[in-house]
């Protein structure tokens, strides 16, 4: 019987020649992963587990993003935890304020995952890296801890569902919308436990940032992962930047997938998640006068140079509406920079938004734009359950940031329309 892609990963990571939907499996691990939040509680299990080395410092990342630079003495503590334990272990891929980014945006920048690996993360969406043709999932901080301590993890091995893209999305539209379509339409539950696999000729037309998108987004459909066939974009990318060799794995012609789901990619228009799941989506020009208060453009989902760029184009020699409080977070170090160097952070200053270093923070309700009672946000984040952003009585719109700047500029969700 054929095998997928994430079937061909995990079969190769666990010394088999095949694997089969279902089975459980012990497969070696390329990367561990862990944040500020998650890695302290690792960290504690991995004493009273009685562990007492990782097994590769090479092979650990550890990145402070969600309440970085810290914003109170719990957050501090965290953070204190992680570096003490990335210094006893010599933990190389150890990210602190200044050095790091969201750790999404930051591991594929860096190099640190690569087409071929089987990665762990103690974040849900660990799925990001399966743009880079990698199988990726998140777990939890016990998962973690058990994988630095031994490179080894236990999988089920997912059935899988394949979205086949076809023609070319239009020029108002972003990966964050055709990611939104798919959960509108099977749902929050519709692929759980299952790998969401892409293909057909419309990758080629999705930017490697718009697969990062995609995949980042895989989880909010309840998917084991997500992950896209390597091409000569994804080579690309990953020329000369990854420490490790890549190594490309391609499904099986008679690969077996539960469904089979088409999307036209030039059918795809601006869409919004309304409150309060990442499923209750509707086009953005639907919507009508929904007024907001808050704007926030950035996250792991969309906080690379593509989303930076594209609300630049919208915000540039124009202001924010009245009464908007606009908050635009680079992903990363490297491109908070770039965004300098560009101009842009001053236009972005100068359209009455602020700009932050790279932190989760207002996506899960942290810092950096918490909402009060009442209040209304879009946001290029992938979560909108209540209470999530804040207020359990706030309410946050998920779009891409093509509609969130454009929704800044006038104080309502408004659809972007390219002039």
């Amino acid at each position: 019987m054929g095998m997928t892609m994430t079937q061909k990963i995990l079969a190769a990571h666990a010394g088999l020649d095949e694997v089969t939907p279902g089975q459980l499996i012990k497969a070696k691990l390329d990367i561990v992963l862990g944040n500020d939040i998650t890695t302290p509680v690792a960290v504690n299990e991995f004493k009273k587990a009685g562990f007492d080395s990782v097994f590769d410092k090479d092979r650990v990342a550890i990145v402070l993003d969600h309440f970085v630079p810290n914003k109170d003495i719990k957050a501090a503590e965290q953070s204190k935890t992680c570096r003490e334990f990335a210094c006893a272990h010599c933990v190389s891929h150890f990210y602190d304020v200044g050095k790091m980014g969201i750790e999404h945006a930051f591991l594929p920048e860096q190099g640190i995952v690569t087409a071929g690996d089987c990665i762990i993360g103690a974040d849900s969406h660990t799925c990001t890296y399966g743009a880079l043709g990698a199988f990726s999932t998140g777990v939890g901080s016990t998962d973690m801890a058990a994988g630095m301590a031994t490179g080894i993890a236990w999988f089920k091995v997912p059935s899988a569902i394949k979205f086949n893209l076809t023609g070319k999305l239009p020029k108002n539209c972003s990966g964050k919308d055709v990611i939104l379509t798919i959960i509108g339409m099977i749902g929050v539950d519709g692929a759980l436990y299952r790998s969401m696999e892409f293909a057909g000729d419309g990758i080629g037309e999705l930017s490697m940032d718009d697969r990062f998108c995609i995949c980042n987004m895989a989880i909010e459909a309840g998917a084991k992962n997500g992950i896209f066939p390597v091409d000569e974009k994804t080579k690309e990318y990953i020329k000369g930047r990854c420490e490790r060799e890549p190594v490309i794995f391609e499904a099986d012609e008679d690969a077996e997938y539960e469904r089979e789901i088409k999307i036209d990619l030039s059918k795809i228009v601006p869409t919004v998640a309304c409150p309060h799941l990442p499923e209750n989506t509707r086009p953005a020009s639907e919507l009508g006068d929904i007024k907001i208060d808050q704007v926030v453009i950035g996250s792991c989902t969309n906080g690379r140079m593509e989303d930076m760029e594209a609300a630049y184009n919208i915000l540039k020699g124009k202001h924010i509406a009245d009464g908007i409080r606009c908050i635009i977070i680079p992903g990363t170090m490297k491109i908070l920079r770039e965004c300098v160097e560009r101009g842009w952070y001053t236009a972005f200053i100068d359209a009455g938004a602020v700009v932050s270093t790279p932190t989760c923070g207002p996506c899960l309700g942290g810092y950096m734009g918490i909402l009060a009672a009442g209040e209304r946000c879009i946001a290029t984040t992938n979560r909108n359950f209540v209470g999530r952003m804040g207020h359990t009585e706030s309410e946050v719109y998920l779009a891409s940031p093509q509609t969130a700047a454009s929704s800044a500029l006038t104080g309502y969700i408004t659809e972007y329309k390219e002039v």
